[in-house]
């Protein structure tokens, strides 16, 4: 029929609200007690009994009065505020403070290292791991007015001493901005006050060091509450317009390096030898000169032991150094003995040339003295 589409009936609406009126008079009746109207089958009325509301307050304030416990974990530290100012800092464990709104209690983390990336950002970690730079934080001016591309992170923790952690909840609007704003001034003060070459080569621990230090200081004097843990170089680079320039240099000086470390190779080889030959000569010469003072000596000795002998006996002494004389002679030359007869009847013959030629042979075989 047309008249049933036309939606729902008036009566049927009429009908729910009753219902519903009834159900919230009786959940009430029931909670707080009362007495009704309302009959039975048989038109009578039934009893209610009343139920008292302090068993609900009583559980009521217990659950409120029990929000105020809480538990700060191994890694954290616990500050408690009253009305948003500091009263306590509590360590690891169960405590309690009184429920909200009168206090409140902060937990931060003081075991978790934060990393802040300075010059690029991570944009993947991988792997393979893929970053971005940022020129602007990256580029810095060195002592000798040289432009370097300074890669590095900062690690840093919230300290666990106490009233540092409040320090670091209320005394830095954003901690995060302080340690990055300050790790940037740091760095740059520390690569400003170095040549380009320390930074670039053998100086990176030291600049790391003092970086950290100084870093130390600066959040100290905020009164952060926040501790360095490191900070490191990642990459130290010319800037990409000029790093061909730059590479060519290094190669330079590393060639530079490896040709001085030959050398002083090659001196160590040569100096000893040199060393060692030297004091060969010298106490070669020296035991040189010992036997032939060793010699004049005995040859001293000698002439006067014969001068003495010669004294006592002139004829005799002379007679015998006549023998030895020849004894010596004699081998070394060439001879023929003949008799007077024989003589008269031979041809006086003097072969002067035979003569000269070996004793000239003679006396060059013969070494110098000294060699």
């Amino acid at each position: 029929m047309p008249g049933n589409n036309q939606g729902p009936s008036p009566h049927r609406d009429d009908d729910v609200l009753a219902e519903v009126r009834d159900l919230v008079e009786a959940m009430r009746d029931k909670m707080f007690g009362g007495s009704g109207d309302r009959g039975g089958a048989n038109g009578g009325s039934a009893p209610r009994r009343s139920i008292s509301p302090w068993p609900f307050v009583v559980i009521g304030l217990a659950l409120y009065l029990g929000s105020g416990f809480f538990i700060v974990a191994p890694d954290q530290r616990g500050v408690v505020l009253r009305f948003g100012q500091v009263v306590r800092e509590v360590g690891p464990g169960p405590g309690y403070h009184l429920p909200w709104p009168f206090e409140e209690v902060l937990k931060p983390s003081v075991t978790a290292i934060r990393k802040e990336e300075f010059g690029f950002r991570t944009i993947d970690v991988g792997p393979p791991a893929r970053y971005r730079d940022v020129d602007p934080e990256a580029l810095m001016l060195t002592g000798d007015e040289n432009i370097v591309k300074l890669l590095f992170i900062v690690q840093y923790k919230v300290k666990a001493e106490p009233e540092e952690t409040a320090r670091f909840l209320f005394n830095v609007r954003d901690p995060v901005e302080t340690v990055r704003a300050a790790a940037e001034a740091a760095m740059r003060q520390v690569i400003g006050s170095n040549k380009i070459d320390d930074v670039l080569t053998e100086d990176r621990e030291r600049i790391q060091v003092e970086a950290q230090k100084l870093l130390q200081e600066i959040l100290d004097s905020y009164d952060s509450g926040l501790k360095v843990e490191t900070v490191k170089l990642q990459d130290v680079d010319p800037p990409d317009q000029v790093s061909d320039a730059f590479k060519d240099v290094i190669n330079a000086q590393q060639d530079r390096e490896r040709l001085i470390n030959e050398a002083r190779g090659y001196a160590n080889d040569v100096v000893p030898k040199a060393r060692g030959q030297a004091a060969q000569m010298l106490n070669d010469a020296d035991g040189y000169r010992l036997a032939k003072i060793q010699e004049a000596q005995g040859s001293a000795q000698r002439f006067v032991a014969l001068h003495d002998e010669y004294a006592k006996a002139k004829d005799v002494t002379r007679e015998r150094l006549y023998i030895e004389a020849m004894e010596d002679i004699l081998p070394r030359i060439q001879k023929i003995v003949i008799d007077d007869k024989a003589g008269e009847h031979t041809v006086p013959y003097l072969p002067l040339d035979q003569m000269i030629r070996p004793r000239a042979a003679q006396s060059a075989a013969e070494p110098e003295p000294g060699r």
